[in-house]
C-alpha cells in the first residue's frame, strides 16, 4: 500500500473522531496497548470530546461483555484487526468502530475503518505509532505525544531486528526529537537497563551479545570492569547512563576487542537508545524507552493498566510510586520464571524448545521469562512455554519467543501459533518474534508437535530458498 492510502485512512479516522460526541477506547494491556490508549485519550480529550477507556487482556468471547453497549464511537487499539468477526457479533455498524492496530487482519462481512500499519507494508510500527499519527492528524500540536509512540514501538520490539526504529517509527522519532523531549544515542552499546541496572548486571544479562566469561556471569563482568578501572562508587556500581563519554568508549572498545578475540560476532553489539529529556533522574525507570515500556508492561500484566495510563499522562505522584513497587515485583517474578526454566530444563524438539510450568506463575509473565531464558539455553531454536490460564481452567495459555537471527531464517511465530491453534479450536496472534495462543487444555501434546512440524517447514523453506 502507498503512503496515500495511509494518509487517507488517517484523515478518515480523524474525521470520524471529530464528528463524535463521545469515544470509548478498548485497548490491550501491554506497553503498546497502554501507550496507544494514552495517546488517543489525550488527543481526543484535548478536543473537548468525552472519552472513556476499557482495557482487556484479549478480545475473545469471554471478554466481549466488558465492551460498553452504548452510542459512543468505539476505538479498538492494539487489538481488533484479527477479531473483526467478534466485533460484528456485538452488533456495531461500520460507522461505529475504528480499529488502530498492527496485527494480521482478518476482516468479516462488515467493513470497519482499520488503520493498520501492515496494510501499508510497515511491519515495524506498532499500534502506538499509528495512534500517534492519528493524534497528529487531529491536531499538529500533539507532537508531544510522539514520545509515547516511541515507548510503544520499543515495548513491542519493533526495533529488535534492525536494532533501531525504521520506516514510520523513525519518522515518529524525528517528530519527538524536533519537539525536544527525546534524544537518540545512536549505535550505543546493546544492553538493557542503561538508566537503572548496575553495569555488571547489564553486561552479564544482555540478550544479543555472547561474551565468554561475562555473559550470565556477574562476577566475571565485575572483574572485566575493574580491570578497566571502573568500579563501585560509595558501594554501588554505576549504571551505563552515568558513565562519562570517555568511560563508555573505554568499555565499548575493550568489549569489541574481547569479543573478536573469542571469535564471536560483533554484529549485534550496538543499538539505538532513546532517552527522554523531560523526565527527572528521580524517576529512573522512565528515562529511556525500553525501561519505560517495562514499567508499563508491569502495570498491565499485573492488572493495573490504568495506572500505566496515568503515568503516560504525566502522573509522577501516587501512581508512579505504586507502579514503581509493581515494577520491582514484576522483575522479581520474571526472575523466578527465568530461574525455574534454567534450573528445570526444557524439552528439546527438532526445531524448538518446550516447557510447561503449570500454574506456578501468572500467565501474563511466563512469555517474558521464557524469552530471557533463551540466552541461557539454545538461542538457535524458538522456545514455547505453556501455563494454566487464569480465566478458564479448561484453557492453556501458550507463549513463544525467539531471537532476531532466527527470524532471518524464515521463522514466523505468529503464523505458526495461529495456524496450529485454529486446528484445535483455539486462537493465536502476535508477531514473528513473539506470539501467543489459547488452546483447549486436552490438546496440549498434539499442539506442541504440530507447532514443531510447522517450524520445521518454515526453517526448511528458508533453506530451500537460500
Amino acid at each position: 500500500m502507498s503512503d496515500i492510502c495511509l494518509d487517507a485512512d488517517l484523515a478518515a479516522a480523524a474525521e470520524v473522531i471529530l464528528a463524535s460526541d463521545a469515544v470509548t477506547i478498548i485497548s490491550h494491556i501491554d506497553a503498546d496497548g497502554i501507550t496507544s490508549e494514552s495517546i488517543l485519550s489525550q488527543a481526543i480529550s484535548r478536543l473537548g470530546i468525552s472519552v472513556k477507556t476499557t482495557f482487556i487482556r484479549q478480545l475473545d468471547p469471554l471478554t466481549l461483555h466488558q465492551i460498553p453497549q452504548d452510542d459512543s464511537l468505539k476505538i479498538f487499539s492494539d487489538l481488533g484487526s484479527g477479531q473483526q468477526i467478534l466485533i460484528e457479533q456485538l452488533g456495531f455498524e461500520s460507522d461505529q468502530v475504528i480499529i488502530v492496530d498492527h496485527h494480521v487482519s482478518q476482516p468479516g462481512e462488515r467493513e470497519y475503518l482499520e488503520v493498520n500499519s501492515l496494510k501499508y507494508g510497515e511491519h515495524k510500527t506498532s499500534a502506538a505509532g499509528i495512534a500517534y499519527l492519528i493524534a497528529r492528524e487531529l491536531d499538529s500540536t500533539n507532537k508531544d505525544l510522539a514520545k509515547l509512540g516511541i515507548v510503544g514501538n520499543v515495548g513491542d520490539m519493533m526495533d529488535r531486528e534492525d536494532l533501531r526504529l525504521t520506516g514510520l517509527s523513525h519518522a515518529i522519532l524525528k517528530d519527538a526529537i524536533d519537539h525536544g523531549n527525546v534524544e537518540i544515542w545512536e549505535r550505543d552499546l546493546n544492553i538493557y537497563g542503561i538508566s537503572t541496572r548496575p553495569l555488571p548486571n547489564a553486561l552479564a544479562y544482555t540478550d544479543d551479545i555472547d561474551i565468554p566469561g561475562i555473559s550470565n556471569d556477574v562476577s566475571g563482568a565485575q572483574r572485566f570492569l575493574e580491570h578497566l578501572g571502573i568500579s563501585q562508587i560509595q558501594g554501588r556500581w554505576p549504571v551505563w547512563q552515568d558513565l562519562s563519554f570517555e568511560e563508555k568508549q573505554l568499555v565499548t572498545s575493550a568489549l569489541v576487542e574481547y569479543v573478536i578475540a573469542h571469535n564471536r560476532s560483533t554484529e549485534r553489539m550496538f543499538i539505538d537508545h532513546y532517552l527522554f529529556l523531560d523526565e527527572r533522574r528521580d524517576y529512573a525507570p522512565l528515562l529511556n524507552a525500553s525501561e519505560y515500556a517495562t514499567l508499563l508492561n508491569s502495570c498491565g500484566r499485573w492488572s493495573k493498566p490504568l495506572l500505566g495510563s496515568a503515568i503516560c499522562r504525566g502522573d509522577r505522584g501516587v501512581s508512579y510510586q505504586e507502579a514503581d513497587i509493581m515494577l520491582r515485583n514484576h522483575r522479581s517474578k520474571i526472575r523466578e520464571v527465568l530461574e525455574y526454566i534454567t534450573d528445570n530444563g526444557v524439552s528439546e524438539y527438532s526445531h524448538m524448545l518446550f516447557i510447561h510450568v503449570g500454574g506456578r506463575f501468572p500467565d501474563t509473565i511466563v512469555g517474558i521469562g521464557a524469552g530471557m531464558a533463551l540466552s541461557r539455553l539454545n538461542p538457535k531454536k524458538p522456545i514455547l512455554i505453556m501455563c494454566e490460564d487464569s480465566m478458564d481452567e479448561t484453557v492453556t495459555k501458550v507463549s513463544m519467543r525467539t531471537k532476531p537471527d532466527v527470524i532471518k531464517s524464515g521463522v514466523d511465530l505468529q503464523a505458526a501459533l495461529s495456524t496450529a491453534a485454529e486446528r484445535y479450536g483455539g486462537s493465536g496472534g502476535g508477531h514473528k518474534i513473539a506470539a501467543g495462543a489459547f488452546i483447549p487444555k486436552d490438546v496440549e501434546r498434539e499442539f506442541v508437535e504440530d507447532v514443531n512440524r510447522i517450524l520445521a517447514e518454515q526453517f526448511g523453506a528458508s533453506e530451500s530458498n537460500s
